[in-house]
């Protein structure tokens, strides 16, 4: 008897591996000016930002979007903690297409961290996050929940990752700024589902 439970709990176990590996994060691919850049959505892991993200994609709100801020090591001389990212979406003026602001999902809720290619969200305080997100340049811990970056603690809500096209964020990244303003902006062709 004590043989049939463990093969049966083998079979279980195998069966629930096995219908895993056929579980596929949706991928969306970020068509700019310079290049495309693939990212996986963790739909999964941040239910509520990635939710937010989509929709934006799904209800071709992001026409009009651009990669618009650059943060380096040459451009932020005022921060203690400095950090790499290049941030998109709608911009900073008010915006029709513009959805509510969405609860926010911490990298101590969700377990994605900040690392070199992540995509989160940017925000001014926590549950204000819209259509504004970001793309780590290098791994970025000072992001996370009690990172140093933001003074209340909270980090940003991470919910992806770039899977390809780096090589463009850091072209991006590269680009002439005035500030941390890419000038010019480089333009969003289009944000769409791939998978």
């Amino acid at each position: 008897m004590r043989i049939f439970w463990q093969i049966l709990m083998l079979a279980v176990f195998c069966m629930l591996a096995f219908l895993s590996c056929g579980v596929k994060r949706p991928q969306v691919l970020i068509q700019t000016e310079l290049g495309d850049i693939t990212v996986e959505i963790y739909e999964k892991k941040a239910p509520i930002t990635a939710s937010n993200f989509l929709k934006y994609i799904d209800e071709n709100l992001f026409i009009g979007a651009s990669f618009y801020r650059v943060v380096r090591m040459d451009n932020q001389p005022d921060k203690d903690v400095k950090i790499e990212v290049i941030q998109g979406g709608l911009g900073f003026s008010d915006n029709e297409k513009r959805l509510p602001p969405i609860e926010h999902e911490t990298t101590d809720i969700t377990g994605i961290l900040h690392k070199d290619g992540v995509i989160s969200m940017a925000r001014n305080e926590p549950g204000t996050a819209s259509s504004e997100f970001f793309i780590c340049v290098g791994d970025q811990p000072e992001l996370d929940f009690e990172g140093k970056r933001n003074p209340d603690g909270q980090g940003f809500a991470a919910f992806g990752k770039v899977i390809d096209g780096m090589n463009v964020v850091r072209e991006i990244q590269s680009k002439h700024a005035e500030g941390q303003l890419l000038n010019p902006q480089i333009k969003i062709n289009k944000i769409i589902r791939v998978q």
